[in-house]
């Protein structure tokens, strides 16, 4: 019984020891669970004191930093606008005599001739199309390639880095282009693929003619270098912005990879696709240097895309410093006032486009 009684001691010893620690643990967690709320309390005072600071102050003094930001920045927008407005002024005034001399005959005649001072804008108006439209023609599918690679076939590591050397083509200035394309591009058009196309397509007219290594061929390749980085750098960004479900959805219904970017990724950013050709097509009808380096500058009007020809910048580039007259002057600055309203109706065309993309999303979204 002695035995016993000794071991049942230390058994209840040890259970009202753990008994008192499992109380001390709960009033400190009571005490932690105090404290916390009193912070809480505090620091939601202190978030109403504010408030109520705040909403105690004057509303005009409220309002007055609201308003000086409405202004700042409504400020800056009329600037922007009375820019282009100024702009098309200065350009109307100064070529008021052209203007008045030849009215919208210069805009249907092919007749530049200064020392008659007869002046007709058709020509250049004619190659800035054709050379813009060739570029585009080249451009574009190789940029829509470029991007498609860089953010869908290559590698993330791969594609940043690529994105960044074909970014880089962007950097360059255009008179280093020229150089380089009168210097090499050039005679290698020349001499190794205006050759074939001639001999294959010579029945049509745009590959007849004298094979010479600067005209309206060499512009148009020349354009479609420049403005690939633009195109596919924008591309690229609108490709990357695709949501993955969009691809995932696709490959689930068995799609491939090619089917998967045909019917989920190309749709989808189609709108910032139209974005990316506009602005590539605006780059290409205001170069200047590059294309007046090997565009060959003859007023002409060729269905060859051998022979040279000229455009609204590179004609202004090469005679408004050979300007001696007073009509001859004002004929070049219309042509940049015609350069100008070009501008203006692209934008506007590319709005309409962008709209209509969207316009017919919607609709297939409601159906």
């Amino acid at each position: 019984m002695r035995m016993i009684g000794r071991t049942e001691l230390p058994l209840k010893s040890r259970q009202l020891a753990r008994g008192g620690q499992s109380t001390i643990l709960k009033e400190d967690y009571r005490l932690s669970e105090l404290e916390s709320s009193m912070a809480n309390s505090v620091a939601r005072d202190s978030v109403s004191a504010v408030r109520r600071a705040h909403a105690k102050a004057p509303v005009h003094v409220r309002l007055f930093g609201d308003r000086i930001f409405n202004a700042v920045t409504f400020i800056l927008a009329i600037f922007i606008l009375a820019l282009l407005f100024g702009l098309a002024i200065a350009l109307i005034v100064s070529s008021f005599p052209a203007i008045r001399a030849f009215g919208l005959h210069f805009f249907v005649s092919s007749t530049w001739d200064p020392v008659a001072d007869q002046y007709g804008a058709l020509p250049f108006i004619y190659g800035t199309f054709v050379s813009s439209f060739l570029a585009l023609l080249i451009a574009v599918p190789l940029s829509l390639g470029v991007a498609l690679c860089l953010s869908e076939m290559a590698p993330d590591w791969l594609g940043h880095r690529l994105g960044f050397l074909v970014d880089l083509l962007a950097a360059i200035p255009s008179v280093v282009y020229g150089l380089w394309a009168v210097f090499v591009m050039g005679p290698w058009i020349r001499d190794y693929l205006e050759p074939p196309l001639q001999h294959w397509f010579g029945f049509l007219p745009f590959f007849q003619g004298p094979k010479v290594s600067v005209g309206m061929l060499s512009a148009g390749v020349v354009l479609a270098i420049m403005i690939i980085p633009y195109i596919s750098s924008v591309c690229t960004d609108v490709f990357r912005v695709v949501p993955h479900t969009q691809r995932e959805a696709a490959l689930a219904l068995g799609a491939t990879q090619w089917e998967m970017v045909k019917t989920a990724v190309i749709p989808y950013g189609m709108t910032g696709v139209i974005g990316a050709i506009i602005l590539g097509l605006g780059r290409a009808l205001g170069e200047t240097i590059a294309v007046a380096m090997v565009i060959g500058n003859s007023a002409e009007i060729s269905a060859s895309l051998f022979k040279p020809a000229a455009t609204l910048a590179s004609v202004i580039a090469n005679e408004f410093a050979e300007a001696t007259s007073d009509m001859y002057v004002a004929a070049l600055i219309e042509l940049g006032l015609v350069l100008l309203i070009l501008g203006i109706a692209l934008n506007v065309v590319a709005r309409a486009l962008v709209l209509g993309v969207q316009q017919r999303r919607y609709h297939e979204v409601g159906k």
